[in-house]
């Protein structure tokens, strides 16, 4: 049964971290609009439209920030206590430091928990849909690929054809059992090629061996045949890159479509590995903050606890990033690249509890 005193402290820490999340939420919007207002600036569209992709758009950059939301909070919540000497009100009731840490930790698991579940797939369905929007106006729009249960699609338009490919897998720089429909400019098929591998390292594909067919033509086998597209290997790879704006039952289907075409799974197990260290890392940087603001001196003014609370945020935001980096480039195992920075964080919170109800 929760206490009086302990609801006092869970609601006093979500109203708090309420506050910081819509400052954040106000300067994504504020840093966001102004790369879509740039975006737009030649196209004619209603002045609202940034404003609204903006505001699809800031739930997933949000996201993003929520480790360092959760730790400049924290940091807000023990001044407060601090300024107001209930932090000595407390210890009197015998709430000791530990007991306090492990109030805030239950605290950000259940909100970590709400926020995987349910503000995640939010976020991602909102940025699917400003994605899309959005796509509609880029002069990337003629160029589309996309991994489904049937293996590898893409659309190019380049020469004034439209090309229509099919390849069941991909190898490294290789499209293996490939289809390839070409179309004119009034969808009429001018020319339809059978392979069974191209190399695409470059924007010159090299069919090695095709058969060729156009209308009112007979079939021709070929051999070492120059295709032009506007894709190689390495823009396939990145067309894949941006996970965040799938949710959690598309990245297990996506991973079913890149494992059926052989595609790499590296990136999307670590983005699935994320997600589920995801309340972890919360509830660690909330203890991590707890500790630190624990064992600096009271006398220290408020400007200095901030200023460390986003120098630590963004300490530990490159070490992860640097860290599942190590894992997308195959340097380190993909559980190891997201669990190794949490396991070093949560060592040093250890080491900072060993004695924290003597401060």
């Amino acid at each position: 049964m929760i206490k009086v005193y302990q609801l006092y402290l869970i609601r006093s820490y979500w109203k708090i971290l309420l506050f910081v999340s819509l400052i954040f939420f106000s300067l994504a919007i504020i840093l966001n609009i102004f790369e879509e207002v740039s975006f737009f600036k030649d196209v004619d569209v209603n002045n609202l439209y940034p404003i609204f992709l903006t505001l699809l758009t800031a739930p997933s950059i949000v996201y993003e920030t929520f480790p360092f939301i959760f730790f400049i909070s924290t940091q807000f919540f023990f001044i407060r206590l601090m300024d107001k000497e209930e932090l000595d009100i407390f210890k009197k009731i015998s709430l000791s430091n530990a007991k306090l840490i492990g109030i805030l930790s239950f605290s950000s698991l259940i909100i970590s928990l709400i926020l995987i579940t349910i503000f995640y797939n939010l976020a991602s369905n909102l940025r699917f849909m400003y994605l899309e929007m959005k796509n509609k106006y880029s002069g990337d729009n003629k160029y589309l690929a996309i991994v489904t249960e049937n293996g590898l699609w893409i659309k190019d338009e380049i020469d004034g054809f439209t090309n229509i490919i099919n390849a069941e897998k991909i190898d490294g720089v290789f499209l293996k059992k490939v289809t390839i429909n070409q179309f004119s400019k009034n969808f009429t098929n001018i020319n339809n090629i059978i392979a069974d591998e191209i190399n695409i390292e470059t924007k010159q594909w090299l069919i090695t061996k095709g058969n060729f067919s156009k209308i009112n033509q007979s079939l021709k086998y070929k051999e070492n045949v120059i295709f032009r597209s506007n894709f190689n290997a390495e823009q396939i790879n990145k067309l894949f890159s941006d996970l965040s704006s799938l949710n959690i039952l598309q990245l297990n289907k996506l991973k079913k479509d890149y494992s059926n075409v052989g595609y790499s799974l590296t990136n999307i197990n670590i983005h699935i590995q994320k997600l589920i260290a995801y309340p972890i890392y919360l509830t660690v940087m909330t203890i991590f903050a707890s500790v630190i603001m624990l064992n600096i001196k009271r006398n220290k003014s408020k400007i200095f606890h901030v200023m460390l609370g986003v120098l630590l945020s963004v300490l530990i935001y490159y070490i992860n990033y640097f860290s599942s980096l190590l894992g997308q480039n195959e340097k380190l195992p993909e559980i190891i690249s997201i669990w190794l920075p949490l396991v070093i964080i949560s060592l040093f919170c250890s080491i900072g509890l060993v004695r924290i109800n003597e401060k």
